[in-house]
């Protein structure tokens, strides 16, 4: 650490505490792809400020708080939501419950317990689980389940702002069950004339459904007006 500082091999990231501001998220690293600052804490209002400002946090257990804004960005507008057939016909059953903000730490807790093939270990520690759950008393954090016999099968969560949606992370003990969930909250945020979904980082799953990779700048833009 070097004053307000951290060295790294890649170049240099601010050192927050709790009362340090961000920095311009122009100062993100390329190399990790937008890492922007270390440290501060998940306090509601340095959340709250993150989002607002393009920022979010992602670390691993035992790691300091890592802030992150990457450069391009993977969003998802929900005009451009893509229903597969597939998807389409399983809607149509009867089989299922799709509940909001009923059991929103259960979700969180089971996107941090389920197992990824491209991830080791989780990002969802016990310190963001707490930190969600305060968002989502204060009424900025959503959950959308979906129940089959009265069970949690599957889910989401993400946090919302005015019209711009955070979506953070998802999972399913059922096939489909996260695919479900997430088509009923589209349909929602649709309602409540919500214009971009933050995807945060690209995959093939969030592309199979309609998402895209936009400029930090466009994203920026875009953000700036959903959340005023």
């Amino acid at each position: 650490m070097q004053g307000d500082y951290y060295q790294l091999p890649t170049g240099k990231v601010a050192a927050l505490d709790n009362d340090t501001p961000f920095p311009p998220i122009n100062e993100a690293l390329t190399e990790p792809n937008g890492l922007l600052a270390i440290g501060a804490d998940l306090s509601t209002s340095r959340l709250l400020a993150a989002y607002q400002a393009g920022i979010f946090p992602w670390f691993s257990e035992g790691e300091p708080i890592l802030w992150w804004s990457p450069n391009p960005r993977m969003v998802l507008f929900p005009q451009d939501f893509k229903l597969s057939k597939s998807l389409a016909k399983r809607l149509k059953k009867n089989d299922y419950e799709v509940r909001f903000n009923t059991s929103f730490r259960q979700v969180m807790e089971a996107c941090a317990n389920t197992t990824r093939s491209e991830q080791d270990g989780t990002w969802i520690t016990s310190e963001i689980v707490d930190a969600y759950c305060g968002l989502h008393m204060l009424g900025y954090a959503y959950s959308a389940e979906t129940w089959i016999d009265n069970t949690l099968v599957g889910g989401l969560y993400g946090v919302l702002i005015n019209k711009m949606f955070y979506g953070e992370s998802m999972f399913h003990h059922v096939s489909d069950a996260s695919k479900i969930a997430f088509a009923h909250m589209v349909e929602y945020l649709k309602k409540k004339d919500v214009g971009m979904i933050d995807c945060q980082m690209n995959t093939k799953h969030l592309a199979s459904l309609g998402a895209q990779e936009i400029s930090r700048a466009a994203f920026i833009n875009q953000l700036k007006s959903l959340i005023a």
